[in-house]
């Protein structure tokens, strides 16, 4: 682990209606942030779909599901942990990447757990932050864990969306979600349209009506599809993917 500067500090986490592309666009900002060189970043899976790992081309040996089961089966296991900061805790379950570290929740909790998984991410998201200049939080569909407030306190949300109008309302039902929570400025939540062929009048109508604050638009790719098909990491698109291009627009909302 990399010991971060002062200087940006950012934690930054990425939801949405499922299947509208919030791992890929987790993975992109990865990516581009990497690629700055400058920086210490910490990604964290908090969906128990673990879907961050296979586009982050990683395999992942512990998980913080494996931490549960641990302290529940393991007496031994319990009282060491009870002595250790909790970040020294979840440090021991971070893996390395290449130009960045990642952390995945895995398994959801289960009945008899003293501890939740939820509550182990929650803390040890703020204990690992510290020690990096971005943290990117790859979360579950929805807004259930911000309801939880797994996310004690964010930097920016994006909200990754389709130009359907159900992804569309489910966007402005996380940020509102978000925005009574208080857990991020309301100035710092975003809507990302992923997968963008262009809106129709009615699509556009409806973005209008929503309200909604747009901080960018990502375009089929077609390297993205194929990467999937070949089981290829993101991290290797290649420079002038159109995503990436997008990406960088959006960064400059954040960074």
């Amino acid at each position: 682990m990399n010991q971060g500067s002062e200087k940006v500090r950012k934690t930054i986490a990425v939801t949405g209606k499922g299947g509208t592309g919030k791992t890929v666009l987790s993975t992109l900002l990865i990516k581009s942030l990497v690629e700055r060189k400058n920086l210490s970043i910490l990604a964290v899976d908090a969906d128990s779909a673990k879907s961050l790992p296979y586009t982050l081309g990683m395999t992942v040996a512990k998980t913080v599901g494996d931490l549960r089961e641990q302290m529940i089966t393991d007496p031994a296991e319990k009282r060491r942990i009870s002595d250790l900061h909790m970040g020294t805790v979840i440090g021991e379950f971070v893996a390395h990447g290449p130009g960045f570290d990642l952390l995945v929740m895995g398994r959801p909790e289960a009945p008899g757990c003293f501890c939740t998984v939820n509550d182990l991410l929650r803390y040890g998201i703020e204990a690992l932050s510290r020690n990096y200049d971005v943290t990117i939080i790859d979360g579950e569909a929805g807004p259930e864990q911000i309801n939880r407030r797994v996310m004690q306190h964010l930097d920016a949300l994006l909200v990754v969306a389709d130009t359907s109008v159900r992804s569309l309302e489910t966007a402005v039902g996380i940020i509102e979600i978000a925005r009574s929570q208080g857990i991020v400025p309301g100035d710092s939540m975003g809507v990302i349209i992923n997968r963008f062929k262009g809106a129709s009048d009615r699509q556009e109508e409806v973005i209008k009506r929503l309200d909604l604050n747009i901080w960018g638009y990502i375009p089929e790719d077609e390297n993205i599809s194929r990467y999937d098909s070949l089981n290829r990491t993101l991290l290797d698109l290649p420079e002038g993917s159109p995503s990436l291009s997008a990406i960088s627009q959006i960064l400059k909302h954040i960074l």
